[in-house]
């Protein structure tokens, strides 16, 4: 019997074994998990965007403020010959 034929027998098996008892709370405690787990989800989704929008905002103030994009002053002035 190969390989793939006894995994199917043991399954088999298991599945006609007796079933063991579920608690009765058992679909109540999971709906609340999986609300609190997606209000967890959604919090964090919101606390993640906030973070964005002031990195973004953030960095527009400072470009606004440095002008990066500008050369900056001379440190000194060119020499004047011919005077």
């Amino acid at each position: 019997m190969s390989g793939t034929g006894r995994r199917e027998d043991q399954v088999r098996r298991m599945l006609e074994g007796p079933h063991p008892q579920v608690p009765a709370d058992l679909a109540e405690r999971a709906a609340e998990r999986g609300g609190r787990l997606l209000r967890r989800r959604r919090a964090l989704r919101r606390l993640g965007m906030l973070a964005v929008v002031a990195a973004v905002t953030v960095l527009m103030v400072w470009a606004l403020l440095v002008r990066p994009w500008e050369a900056p002053p001379a440190g000194t002035t060119p020499p004047l010959d011919g005077w």
